[in-house]
Formats: C-alpha cells, structure tokens, sequence
C-alpha cells in the first residue's frame, strides 16, 4: 500500500511538474531584443524595400533554433521568402503576421544574434513603416504568446523625392519675423472684433466673483473661480465687502447669438455678456488665453490682465475632434485631459470612434461580449477569447493599448464632464465594415449559448453567417470583418446597441442629437456567396445586387435611430450611391436619403484620386455635411516627409500650415503639394465641383481627426494633436481670413504670409508655453530647427519664436543645459546638432545637417 502511495505521488509530483514546464517555458522571451533595420529602398529596382530584423539573446540560456514561431504586426504586406532564407514570413489576417524558423535557423547563444532579412511591398518613409509587437509562441504551448523584450531601430538615411531636410526646414522657416508680443491679438482663436484700450486689470485675492445661486451663469461662474483661483493660490472674495472694488460678472444680453459673448476688460472689472451658458462659457475661455502663458507655472499673487474689448462669435457651429480608441485604447484620464484642450480653443464636438476592427471600447451590459471579448487583445489563431494582437500590441493581454474599455460609469463621467465644457460627446459605432471586434464577440456569445442549448437566443445577435463563402480583403487586409447586413439578427444588434447608448446619455443627463454608425470602406465582393442575402434578395425585387445591400442597411439603420428622436450621422460612403461611368465605379449622392437629413462626414478629398470635389458634391446636393478634409485635418499623418518623424502619410503630410491654410468652402485655392509632400499638378481641379452658396449653407462645421493605428500612448496623442489642433481651431471659430477669399494671387499670398507669422508668433509666444502647465501639461510636439551652411558657417531657425534653439559641437545630442544658439556656429570636426526646446526644457528632434 505504501508503495502505490509513493507510486501515486511521484505521478502527481510529475504532472505537476509538466504542468508547471508547460506554462513557463525553459527560455525567457523577454531575454530577446529586436532591432528592425530599414536596408535599401526601391530593392531590385521595384518600388519596394530591404528590411532586416536582428535578433539577440540577452539571457543566460541559449534560444533554440526550433520549437516556435514568432509573431508581428506590420501595416505592410510583406513577402513570404526572406531573403536571407533562415525564416519564413506568412500573412495570417489584418496587421498580423508570423516568422517560422527554417532548417539553416541557427540557436542564438547568450549574448549573440540572427539577421533575418525580408522584403516589404513599399519603400520605407518613416519610423511608422517597421514591423513591432514582437512575441513568442511554443509550438507545445499554441495558445500563449510570450512578448520578447526592448524593440529597437536603425537609423535610416533615405534618399526619395520629397524629403524634408533640415535646410529646407531652414528655408520654409526665413520668413517667419519675431513679431514683438505687444503687437500680438491677446486672445485666441483670433476673435471678431478685438481692441485693447489701454491699462491693467490686476487679478488678485481682492476681487470679487459676484452671483446669487438662482444666477444664470452660476454654473460658468463656479467653473471661473476653479480654473482661475489656484493662479492666485486664493480664493475670490463672493461680496464687496472689505473695501473690494474689482469684480469679475457675466450678464445676461438677449442681444448676442447662442455661442457669441463679448468680453470687457477694464482696470476696475472684467465684464462677459452672453445669453446661453455657452456664451458665458467661451467668454471665459478668452479671459483664460488672455491671462498671461507664465501665470499657469506656479500661482502668483498678483496676475496683469491686458485691458481689452472683445466681440466675438464662431464661423462654424459644429467644431469638432475626433479620437478612434478602438485601434489602440486611451485611458480615461487621458480622455478628460483632451476634453480640456478642447475646451480651451473653443471646440464644441468630440467625436468618439468607439469600435473598430482591433477593439469594442464601450461596455453594453446587454451585450458584455462586446468587451469581454472584443475590447482585449492577446495571442490567438481562433479569437474566441480575445482579439489577437494589433498594431504592436504584443502576444499578452495585459496591455495598456489593445486591451482596455470604458465602463459604463466611466463613459457617464466622461458625458458628464465634456457636457460641463459645453461639449457634445458624438458616438460612433463603426458598421458594417470595420466591425471585427463586434463579429468575434458575437460569434463568442453564439458558442456559449449553443453550449447552454439556447439556440435561439444563440442566433439573436449574430453578425456573420457561417456558411457565408464570401471572399474579400478590406483595406487593413481584414478578411472577416464585415457585418452580414442580410441578417435579421444584424438589427437586432444595432438596436440593442442604440438603446444601451441611449441609457448612458439618459443617466448623464446630457442631451444626444445623433449616433455614427459608420459606413467606411467596405470592399469589394463582400456578401456575394452569403446564404442571407440570397434569401433576401429572393424577396425583396428591389434588391438587384449587393451594392443594395447599402441603402437596405443604412435604411434600416435609419429607421432606428429615428424612433429614438436622433439623426443618423456617418462617413461619405453612407450618403453615396454606388453606380457606374464609362466602366468604371462612380459614386453620386444618394437621392434617396436626402429628405432624411443624414450628417455625412467627408474625409475623402486625397489629391489626385479623383474624389477631390467630393465633399462639396454633397454639400451642392443638400447634405449637410461635416468636412474632415484627409489633406489638411487627419493628426495622425505625419508632419513632413522625414525619418524621424511618426505618423501615416497615404492620404498627405500635415503640419500645421495645413490646417490653418484651410479654406472651407474653397479648398483647391490653397491645395499646393500633392500626398508626397511635392508640387501639385492643379489640372486634377478641371472639371471639379465648386460650392455653391446653397452648398455653403450645408457646410455644417469642421472635424480635426486622429485614427489610432500609430498612437501607442497618451505622450504620442498629445505630440500628434498638439500644436496642430491650434491651427484647426483658428479655422473652425474665427471668420473667414482675407487672404481667403482674395481673388488676386498676389496680394492673397501676401496677406497670408502676414497672417501665418502673426499666427506662429501667437501660438509659439503665448499658446505653447500655456500648454506646458495647462491641465498638468501637455506633450505638445516641438519642431526640429531648420539648419543651412552658409558661408562655411552654420545658421539656425525655428518655426515658432519663442522657442530655444540650442547645439553641440562635440558630436552629443543637445540637451537644456547646451549652448544657447544666438548667432552662426563654425563648422567643427565633429559636426554640429540643433535642437529647440520649450520652456519646460523637452526638447525637439535633432538637427544634424551633412558636413562638407
């Protein structure tokens, strides 16, 4: 007995062992870092690029030369042969990709490394365009992924057409005069009507916030003494007792527009009239721009307020932000902090794209698959636990960017706290396409029903058929991401959906005028073979193909949105009808729509695709229509055309020149440069619609955008928006600039130039150094100097005065403590870098030009 009992617990000794082998492998992938290197462009001639990864082991035991495979994201397709034959590449869907080890793969012992080269399909611009997320998975443990450790680059030196070089930075930037601050409009946006009328309003413990509780304005006046009080480390006095003769009061004017105010700064008050709180609410925001930028450092006692008589109102009453959380997740905190900015320049719309492909960022108790699926991402070949990684999110859950959600209290709080801002919070729930994460989970919530024996209730939500043998690949390479709109079950998702969002606005108490739902970049041949749309159309005659699919779902959608007292809103595609000219697809407006008051947001006017009037075509038509111009408002593109600079660049290249040369209703004026950042070819412009004065009564406002893909933490979000998000806003509230609608070339180009110095001089004088302690700081982007040899010497600039152009001549980067740049630096054996930095000290890309 006592033998069998040793026998036993020898056994269980050993399962548990095995157990134990099987959950931590013997190698540590942590232990392996990657370093990408971009090798040559336009390999072998074509357009194309040579890339290597190298990979070592940093650990102290040796990583095997088989027993794994190892997985990737790229947002390029990428060749399968590697061509340095050690490794095989294979797509597995979306972003996703894997690296088997061949037979020449050789074991990396500690402290050595493997190069494994391959072929991208495009030429490498940026640091956007490498492979990341690298992970792990055992072949005896297929369902864990182990991320590897420190990922790296190369940098990379390219020579293409468009680059932007520190000389040419150089050249863009001569032009840009310091215009002394006294000379500088006090209050952004630039405003109406503004004059300073000489003297000082001395903000200080002594003044008074006058207000009664029945007050008007008492909401924006207790949101006054919050944001205002810790500047002067004390609070305002309520009364005029005491002797205080200063006072600060909004008055209520029947006189002025809904969003209009007039702000009256004298040495013994400060006066805001409006007649809505939002009036009351963006007077306040002007006084905050017209208080000093040093004041937001570190309280004072005593802050010097320019007197001043403002009159102001917007251009646009739709002036709106749009974040996608669904590619990669922003915590909450992040969220209030971007609803702070926005606040600040007068924005009045944040557009929230909740869902995506890569993730469900909403929860809907009603559904909690939603999140408990399709809000993480993980290694996985099946999804029915999780997403599998995206955009470098790595094999392991536990992330901090493809994992994560918002709870039903947290997006409450946040409904609540942009309503406070006087700003709308816009959902988007991205249908049909782009609707993975929303498949997945459904398809998870199918499987444990049908475990449960609860067919029916199975089947209720299900977004995909089955038996579906369509075969299709959509932009982002997604072959399974596309909601089955033949379904039935498909609306009784998007009304189980439409209520559960309703409730949260309802519970907020926050108003909600309209849903998104979409409507972007369906492909082609999606549907085709669905057993559901063959039944459909077998009785429904109007259905003839499935590009009437469209107008049935969107129809449909319509309707459910209505009978919840909104309006539909969604991208272009839902407003367009899909037809033909000369072969070839052609879309026009919807006819059919148009009575229903639909919102399209049009981002597609790419220059040189044929859809540069698009916007304007359904202006003309009668759309009311919200311009998200790719050419000038997407943030996540990259600023110019350089290595070191993150970002997209397919649709352009965005500084922040091109949001404030924007001109709504005529922007091919101010069109110069085409995607690659090289001189436009205008005949691209013959033929195109114009706007109409009709259509300019349906411009409903603007939308600045930044989709997720590349936006991997809230430092990126704040580099890729900030300062670019102060050139929209100028666009979207003050009146339309003169240099706008000046017929002659000349003198609109000169009135320009003024305007963009004057423009610079404010944001980098006054606005930048605001944003460094506003609402703790923010990581806005500084711009690397421009840097030219002349004369044997070198010369340096900057695109906003203000900042601090410092440089080194012993082959370091600069830091803060580096020589101040004030006059030409000689050229030394060792080169030279620039830097500029903030007033804070974070300092900008380095300048390193070539030496002679």
């Amino acid at each position: 007995m006592r033998y069998y009992l040793i026998v036993i617990l020898m056994a269980v000794a050993f399962v548990k062992v095995a157990a134990k082998t099987m959950e931590e492998p013997q190698f540590n992938a942590h232990d392996l870092s990657i370093v990408w290197e971009p090798v040559q462009n336009d390999y072998k001639n074509h357009q194309q690029s040579l890339n290597a990864i190298t990979i070592t082991n940093n650990g102290k035991k040796t990583f095997p030369a088989s027993g794994w495979k190892m997985y990737f994201n790229s947002a390029r397709l990428i060749v399968p042969a590697t061509v340095s034959g050690n490794a095989k590449i294979d797509f597995v869907n979306g972003d996703l990709f894997s690296l088997t080890p061949t037979s020449t793969f050789t074991e990396i012992k500690p402290g050595q490394s493997v190069r494994v080269e391959f072929i991208d399909d495009e030429p490498v611009v940026n640091i956007t365009d490498g492979p990341e997320g690298f992970y792990v998975v055992w072949d005896n443990q297929p369902d864990k992924g182990y991320n590897t450790g420190m990922f790296t680059l190369k940098p990379f030196k390219p020579n293409y057409a468009g680059l932007v070089t520190p000389a040419i930075i150089y050249d863009q930037n001569k032009n840009i005069q310091d215009v002394p601050e006294t000379q500088l409009t006090k209050v952004f946006p630039t405003p109406v009507s503004y004059k300073e009328t000489g003297g000082v309003f001395n903000l200080n413990k002594d003044v008074a916030v006058i207000f009664s509780p029945e007050d008007k304005f008492a909401k924006e006046l207790e949101l006054l003494k919050s944001t205002i009080e810790p500047l002067i480390g004390s609070k305002f006095k309520t009364d005029l007792k005491g002797g205080s003769v200063k006072m600060i009061n909004i008055l209520y004017d029947g006189r002025l527009d809904s969003e209009a105010y007039r702000l009256t700064v004298n040495p013994g008050n400060i006066t805001i009239l409006a007649s809505t709180g939002a009036g009351a609410f963006y007077g306040i925001q002007s006084l905050k721009t017209l208080i000093p930028a040093s004041a937001w450092a570190h309280p004072q006692k005593e802050i010097e307020i320019t007197c001043v008589d403002v009159k102001d109102a917007p251009r646009f009453p739709y002036r709106a932000f749009m974040i996608d959380v669904g590619r990669n997740f922003q915590p909450k905190s992040e969220i209030l902090k971007v609803l702070d900015v926005m606040a600040l320049y007068k924005l009045n719309v944040f557009h929230m794209h909740l869902t995506d492909d890569e993730g469900w960022r909403i929860e809907i108790p009603s559904l909690p698959e939603l999140t408990d699926v399709g809000a993480k991402r993980g290694h996985t070949l099946d999804a029915k636990h999780n997403l599998p990684p995206s955009h470098g999110s790595g094999g392991e859950i536990e992330n901090k960017t493809g994992t994560g959600f918002y709870t039903r209290a947290d997006f409450i709080e946040i409904l609540k706290y942009a309503d406070k801002l006087h700003i709308q919070v816009v959902p988007e729930i991205e249908s049909p396409g782009h609707a993975r994460s929303a498949i997945k989970a459904m398809n998870a919530r199918y499987n444990r029903l049908m475990a449960e024996g609860k067919k029916e209730d199975a089947e209720r939500y299900l977004l995909y058929d089955p038996n579906d043998q369509s075969q299709y690949s959509s932009n982002q390479y997604w072959t399974d991401n596309i909601m089955d709109v033949s379904l039935p079950s498909t609306y009784n998702f998007v009304e189980t959906v439409i209520n559960d969002v309703v409730g949260m606005y309802k519970d907020a108490n926050v108003p909600l005028k309209t849903i998104n739902f979409g409507g972007d970049e369906v492909p082609a041949h999606v549907w085709e073979k669905s057993p559901a749309y063959l039944a459909l159309k077998a009785t429904h005659p109007e259905i003839k193909n499935t590009g009437d699919l469209w107008y049935y779902f969107y129809g449909r959608v319509n309707q459910l949105v209505k009978a919840k007292g909104l309006y539909l809103s969604g991208w272009e595609e839902m407003t367009l009808r899909k037809t033909a000219l000369d072969g070839q697809p052609f879309y026009v407006p919807n006819p059919d729509f148009m009575p229903e008051h639909l919102q399209a947001e049009v981002w597609n006017n790419s220059l040189g695709d044929g859809n540069e009037d698009l916007a304007y075509k359904l202006a003309n038509a009668g759309y009311k229509t919200v311009l998200t111009c790719v050419t000038n408002l997407y943030f996540d593109m990259a600023h110019y055309k350089s290595f070191d600079e993150p970002g997209y660049y397919w649709g352009a290249f965005v500084d922040i020149d091109k949001p404030f040369s924007f001109i709504p209703f005529d922007y091919f004026k101010n069109s110069t440069v085409d995607r690659n950042g090289l001189p436009i070819n205008r005949n691209i412009f013959i033929g195109k619609q114009r706007l109409t004065d009709y259509g300019k009564t349906n411009i409903y406002g603007l939308q600045s955008a930044v989709w997720g893909e590349n936006i991997k933490s809230t430092q990126r979000l704040e580099y890729m928006l900030l300062p670019r998000l102060l050139g929209f806003a100028e666009r979207a509230w003050s009146q339309d600039p003169d240099w706008a609608t000046e017929k002659n070339t000349a003198k609109s180009d000169s009135l320009y130039q003024i305007a963009w110095v004057k423009f610079l001089n404010v944001v980098g004088k006054r606005e930048l150094p605001r944003l460094s302690y506003y609402a703790d700081g923010y990581n806005y982007r500084v711009p690397k100097p421009g840097v030219v040899l002349q004369d044997g010497k070198y010369l340096a600039n900057e695109q906003f005065p203000g900042l601090t152009i410092r440089y080194t001549t012993d082959g370091k980067d600069p830091d803060a403590k580096s020589k101040i740049y004030n006059d030409a630096v000689t050229i030394t054996s060792n080169g030279v870098k620039f830097r500029a930095f903030d007033n804070k000290g974070r300092g900008s890309n380095v300048s390193e030009p070539v030496t002679p």
